[in-house]
């Protein structure tokens, strides 16, 4: 009798979640794996289809890959350099290409794939249902099915635990003894074996051309009625619960060692679960999903079109007004991130955490030139600073497998980092000459532990973690750097602007970012009171970089040489990175070269791939046009196909394939409509100030689209330590609630006005409209 009213009591609790904003659900059980729900712990993930007769959920594990420890850097290439930037000089951009090809590329010059582990198959006896219900609940973290079947109602929950480190499955039914079915599992691999004992199954394998062996091991307890192995799998028979328990390990211990033990780690995994049951697992898993999911509050109002199935939503969306939907994919955004990426792991990939296929698109693995760091674009701003560890990680393995990159490709010392990294940490040019040396990949991360620092004001991560791994990537550009044929800047080359316009000297996106790398280098030294000689070279040498130049058709320059073809469409506006997500390019602070970089977006025009969408989003919002970012969210917010770009029936972001950088661009987007932080310039405010933690800087409601001109936010993060409540009506202020980390000036930017405050520590801070 407690067993069925606590199901009935979830039962309720489903048909309440039919008007939660924050469910995603569906009336049919998911066909292909775009339409199925994803959950996950940061280490494991699994998709969830929801099947009646046939319940697939496909799983991943974060060490999973093809390959082995191997240094891709390409030995005594950097006896070619100079000779490569002669022929760039001298127009012959094919021959120093071909050269690079031959003599400078990594090795292999491919890196390896993220592989699936494998699938959960649990088999039913036939039956018609009804009431049919698949949801994926972003709050709790949970992804469930229910249905009926001859007046006896099922219920199925998966879950991904970070406190247990496993994946369970709890599947309930409203009558004694109406459980029976069959649970494989099974893995796409060769040199697989399987075995079962009593109620647990043991898989062992490893995917093809890897050193990466792997164990699952998936415990079955039934609760009434058995739970007996038969030929490799378990057979419950008349059950009135049961749960299922899934580790699952491999020998991947660094990127160097691969020497572990899954069977050890997976026997530990489950003895600390123990006899814990499924009640107990459930209320730790969701009080720590909450803990961080819960920081942040998104209402945008509601509408008819909230009450529906979420893949008729997304095709309404172009149609008419879904607030709600806006608030799903902002914390659809903030809940992938917490599946995919959290301390102890590895960072969220290509697809996050995520993957089905043996060869997936572009191997799912690591792309720097944009993917990899807009994955991360959300964490700071909406309060999931601990998902960036995760990443941090991953930089201070690519700080020492670059040191051999700088070495032996360019005589350099520091590391470098170009476009794309695996498993195994590969920083060396990949794939093609005319894309892949590309070599502000490791810059770019590094200004992310610069605003980690920034948000936070964690003195003891900037002083141990972010600034030795800040300096040695400015380091590599100090010995990389060569003046201009006119010796009066200093530029970047060979490099390219990613993806288009082939192997050159100077592209504009380098400078930006090593010119953002160098500034805050100096800045960080001379806060630790550390390396004033160093801060000052660089700070000299920023000076001296290539400035942003205006071109002959009003845009922002992407070339030293004003080549620029107002007709390009491409999907990269690498250019623009001084925009967002720098802040080298500002309404209040450059406002030609701000005025110009608008222009450059313009001629990009507004469709694209799902990516670049989330990518001109947060510029849109940054050039602080809130109606042009709706319209750009609009393009995104529509059902994807095989050549278009939009979003699956289970929200995931379409490149057109599956990349999961369009969901934290998008959410990333949303929270800069909001509030904006980098700016202070056009106050009294100094920039140098902010930069150092010395001073607040807020620019509230800055692109509010006017299509959400009623809503309310809290718990979004700023630099400078604070933390900003809003609420907002007819699209207007109404009330702002400021909370500080620390004592010290502060500037609120809204609508034209401005206010100067001394916040202090703990003690909130109320404005209205008038400010």
């Amino acid at each position: 009798m407690i067993r069925l009213l606590t199901y009935l009591i979830c039962v309720s609790a489903v048909a309440a979640g039919a008007r939660d904003p924050l469910v995603l659900w569906y009336k049919q059980p998911a066909v292909e794996w775009t339409s199925a729900l994803p959950v996950g712990n940061g280490r494991l993930g699994a998709m969830v289809f929801g099947g009646v007769e046939d319940e697939r959920i496909q799983f991943n594990e974060h060490t999973v890959w093809t390959g082995e420890p191997h240094d891709y850097a390409h030995k005594g290439a950097h006896k070619y350099l100079d000779e490569i930037r002669r022929l760039l000089k001298q127009g012959k951009q094919k021959e120093a290409e071909d050269l690079a090809m031959r003599e400078f590329m990594s090795e292999p010059i491919r890196q390896k794939a993220y592989q699936p582990f494998g699938d959960i198959r649990l088999r039913f006896p036939n039956g018609k249902p009804s009431e049919y219900r698949r949801q994926l609940d972003l709050d709790t973290g949970i992804a469930s099915v229910t249905y009926k079947i001859a007046e006896v109602e099922y219920r199925r929950e998966v879950l991904a635990s970070y406190p247990d480190q496993t994946i369970a499955v709890r599947l309930t039914a409203s009558k004694p003894g109406a459980l029976s079915f069959d649970v494989a599992v099974t893995s796409p691999h060769y040199d697989v074996t399987t075995t079962a004992i009593g109620g647990e199954m043991r898989m062992t394998g490893r995917p093809a051309d890897s050193a990466i062996r792997f164990e699952a091991r998936l415990k079955v307890v039934a609760e009434g009625g058995s739970a007996r192995a038969r030929d490799g799998h378990v057979v419950v028979t008349k059950a009135n619960a049961v749960t299922l328990v899934l580790a699952g390990a491999t020998n991947f211990k660094t990127f160097r060692d691969v020497t572990a033990s899954p069977q050890a780690r997976n026997a530990a995994t489950l003895q600390k679960v123990g006899g814990k049951t499924y009640e107990a697992m459930r209320r730790d898993h969701v009080a720590d999903h909450q803990r961080l999911f819960r920081r942040v509050s998104l209402e945008l109002g509601r509408s008819a079109a909230a009450e529906l199935p979420t893949d008729e939503r997304i095709r309404r969306f172009a149609e008419g007004s879904d607030p709600q939907l806006v608030t799903l994919l902002f914390q659809y955004g903030r809940y992938l991130l917490i599946g995919s990426s959290r301390k102890g792991g590895q960072p969220a990939n290509l697809q996050g955490l995520w993957n089905e296929a043996l060869n997936p698109p572009w191997d799912s693995k690591y792309t720097d030139n944009i993917n990899t760091e807009m994955n991360y674009w959300p964490a700071e701003a909406t309060n999931l600073a601990e998902c960036h560890e995760a990443l941090f990680d991953a930089v201070k393995d690519l700080a020492v497998a670059g040191a051999s990159t700088a070495k032996e490709h360019y005589k350099a010392g520091g590391w470098v980092q170009h476009h794309n990294f695996d498993l195994w940490r590969g920083t060396a040019p990949i794939n093609a000459s005319n894309h892949g040396i590309w070599v502000t990949g490791g810059a770019w991360l590094s200004t992310h532990l610069w605003e980690h620092y920034l948000y936070g004001g964690d003195e003891r991560f900037l002083r141990e973690t972010a600034y030795p791994v800040m300096k040695g990537a400015a380091q590599f550009f100090v010995d990389f750097l060569v003046e201009d044929a006119s010796g009066k800047w200093l530029i970047s080359g060979p490099s390219n602007s990613p993806e288009q316009g082939g192997l050159v000297m100077g592209p504009t996106m380098d400078h930006q970012i090593v010119r953002s790398l160098f500034g805050a280098v100096a800045a960080a030294a001379r806060m630790l009171k550390v390396e004033a000689e160093f801060a000052a070279r660089v700070e000299t040498m920023r000076a001296r970089i290539a400035p942003n130049r205006i071109g002959k058709y009003g845009q922002l320059q992407e070339w030293l040489e004003d080549k620029d073809d107002p007709k390009n469409q491409h999907r990269h506006v690498s250019h623009l990175w001084g925009v967002y997500p720098g802040g080298e390019i500002t309404a209040y602070g450059t406002p030609d070269v701000f005025k110009a970089a608008r222009q450059s977006l313009i001629y990009r025009g507004d469709a694209a791939t799902g990516w670049s969408m989330g990518w001109k989003l947060n510029l849109w919002a940054r050039f602080l046009d809130g109606e042009h970012a709706y319209k750009i969210l609009k393009n995104l917010v529509k059902p994807a196909s095989q050549k278009e770009a939009g979003l699956y029936a289970n929200l995931f972001d379409a490149h057109p394939p599956f990349q999961i950088d369009g969901n934290f661009g998008a959410t990333a987007a949303i929270a800069e409509m909001l509030v904006q932080s980098h700016d202070p310039r056009g106050t009294s405010v100094s920039l140098t100030k902010v930069q150092r933690g010395e001073a607040g800087y807020l620019h509230l409601l800055p692109a509010l689209p006017p299509q959400l001109s009623e809503g309310r936010v809290s718990g979004l993060r700023a630099r400078g330590g604070f933390e900003v409540d809003l609420e907002w009506k007819g699209g207007k202020l109404a009330t702002a609630t400021i909370r500080a980390r620390k004592t010290g000036p502060l500037t609120v930017r809204y609508a034209g006005k401005e206010v100067e405050l001394q916040a202090k520590a703990g003690e909130p801070i109320r404005l209205g409209p008038s400010l």
